[in-house]
C-alpha cells in the first residue's frame, strides 16, 4: 500500500481530531517496503545446486508471504556477511549462529531458527594430551569466519592458546577436511562437530582423540529482522517461519522458541578470556571478598565513566587503558597501566572489570606480576560475577 495523499491534521484548541489521528496512523501502520533486502548466508561446503535451491526457494516463497518483492542475495563469505550485519546493509538475513549472533548485536530481531542446538569439539592426534601442547602445532579448519573458526578460537582462548602461538594454520573449503587432516598427520588438530567427530571416530578407532568441548550453540540457520520492517512485515515473516502464513519457507523446521544464551555464548567466541592466568590464582566473587576482609586491595581496571556508574563495593579505581589486541600474546607496550604504580606491591591485589569477555583485567593481573606484585588475584568473572553472588556495589 502506497499513501498518495497527504493527511493534514487538524487541533481544536490542543486536541487532535481523533479520525484523522487513527487515518494517519492506519495508513503509516499498513505501509510496506517496495522491496525488500534478504541475505542467505550458507556454509561454503553445502553443494552448489542445494545453494541455488535455497536461493529460488526463498525469493519465492519469502514473496508470496510478505506479498512484495524480495530481492535475496547468497553468499559463502563470512566475513563480508559479518561486515554486512554490522553496517545494517539487509532487512531480513538468513544465516548461521555466529553470524546471527552479530546481527543481534547490531540492533535485529531474531525471528526463529531451525535445528537443534549442538557442541563442537577440539579434536587432536592422539600424541597430545594437552591443549598448550598445541602451540607450535598445525591446525586445520573450514572457511575462515566460518562456525569452524569460531569455535577453534574461542576454545583455544579459554584454554589460554592464541591461533598467534599455532605452528601453522590452514583453511579450507570443507567442514570434513579437517579430521582426514588429522588422520593423515597433514594437521595436529581440527574443530568439528561433536556429531560429525562420533561417525568418524567409528570408522577410524584410536586415530584421534577430544580434548575440549563448547557449549550448546545454535545450530542450522537463523532468522532476523531489521529494523526497516514494519510491524505487519514482521508478522507476515514470523508466519512464514512457522509455516502459518501463505508461503512456506522450505528450509526445515522452524522453531520462534530459541535460546538467546547460546547466541549470547558464540557471539562471545573469541573474546573469552582464558580460563587460567599462569603465575596468577584466579577466585571466584566469594573468595574475592573474603580476601577483601583479610587486607587484599580489590582492583576496577574499567573506564572512570564505568567506575562511577557501578563498582564492587570498596574497590579502588585503577584504569587500564587498552589498546593492545585481545589475546594471550598481546603486547603491554601498546596499553597505559601506569595508574598502577599507585598501589602498593607488598599487598595482595584482586584485579577485575566487567567478567570473562573483558580483558582488561587480564592483562592488568599479567602486567602486575611481571612488575613485582607478591600476591596477584584475578577475579575472571568481574563486577557481574561479584553481583550475582548479592555482594555489595558502590557508586559515586
Amino acid at each position: 500500500m502506497q499513501i498518495s495523499s497527504v493527511i493534514t491534521l487538524r487541533t481544536v484548541g490542543r486536541r487532535i481530531r481523533p479520525t484523522l489521528l487513527f487515518l494517519a496512523t492506519a495508513a503509516l501502520t499498513q505501509f510496506s517496503h517496495a522491496e525488500l533486502n534478504v541475505m542467505v548466508a550458507i556454509d561454503p561446503s553445502t553443494p552448489r545446486d542445494v545453494l541455488s535451491g535455497v536461493y529460488n526457494d526463498v525469493t519465492v516463497t519469502l514473496s508470496k508471504a510478505l506479498g512484495q518483492t524480495v530481492r535475496v542475495s547468497r553468499s559463502t563469505n563470512f566475513a563480508d556477511v559479518l561486515r554486512a550485519t554490522r553496517t545494517g546493509e539487509n532487512d531480513i538475513y538468513i544465516v548461521p549462529g555466529q553470524v546471527a549472533a552479530s546481527a543481534l548485536s547490531h540492533g535485529y530481531a531474531l525471528i526463529g531458527a531451525t535445528g537443534k542446538q549442538e557442541t563442537f569439539v577440539l579434536v587432536v592426534n592422539p600424541r597430545l594430551k594437552t591443549v598448550t601442547q598445541l602451540k607450535g602445532a598445525k591446525l586445520y579448519l573450514a572457511q575462515e569466519d566460518s562456525i569452524y573458526s569460531y569455535m577453534a578460537k574461542g576454545l583455544l582462548n579459554e584454554s589460554g592458546v592464541s591461533l598467534k602461538e599455532l605452528g601453522g594454520l590452514q583453511y579450507g573449503n570443507t567442514s570434513g577436511a579437517g579430521l582426514a587432516a588429522v588422520l593423515m598427520g597433514v594437521a595436529d588438530a581440527t574443530v568439528t562437530r561433536r556429531a560429525d567427530f562420533e561417525s568418524w571416530i567409528k570408522a577410524n578407532p584410536g586415530k584421534a582423540a577430544v580434548l575440549v568441548e563448547s557449549k550448546p550453540v545454535p545450530a542450522g540457520l537463523s532468522v532476523l529482522a531489521g529494523k526497516t520492517l514494519t510491524d505487519p512485515e514482521r508478522v507476515k515473516l514470523t508466519q512464514w517461519v512457522t509455516g502459518s502464513g501463505p508461503g512456506q519457507s522450505g528450509l526445515g523446521q522452524f522453531s520462534t522458541s530459541v535460546d538467546s544464551a547460546a547466541y549470547a555464548y558464540i557471539g562471545g567466541l573469541g573474546h573469552f578470556t582464558p580460563l587460567e592466568l599462569p603465575g596468577v590464582q584466579r577466585v571466584t566473587a566469594d573468595a574475592a571478598a573474603e580476601l577483601v576482609k583479610k587486607g587484599a586491595v580489590m582492583v576496577d581496571v574499567r573506564s572512570e565513566k564505568e567506575y562511577r556508574v557501578k563498582h564492587i563495593g570498596g574497590a579502588v579505581w585503577v584504569p587500564y587503558l587498552e589498546k593492545s589486541a585481545k589475546d594471550t600474546t598481546f603486547d603491554p607496550k601498546a596499553d597505559d597501566f601506569s595508574a598502577l604504580d599507585k598501589l602498593d606491591k607488598s599487598k595482595p591485589a584482586i584485579f577485575g572489570c566487567n567478567g570473562a569477555e573483558c580483558w582488561k583485567s587480564y592483562k592488568a593481573s599479567k602486567v602486575a606480576l611481571g612488575k613485582g606484585f607478591k600476591s596477584v588475584y584475578w577475579l575472571r568473572g568481574g563486577l557481574p560475577e561479584w553481583e550475582s553472588s548479592n555482594l555489595p556495589t558502590a557508586s559515586n
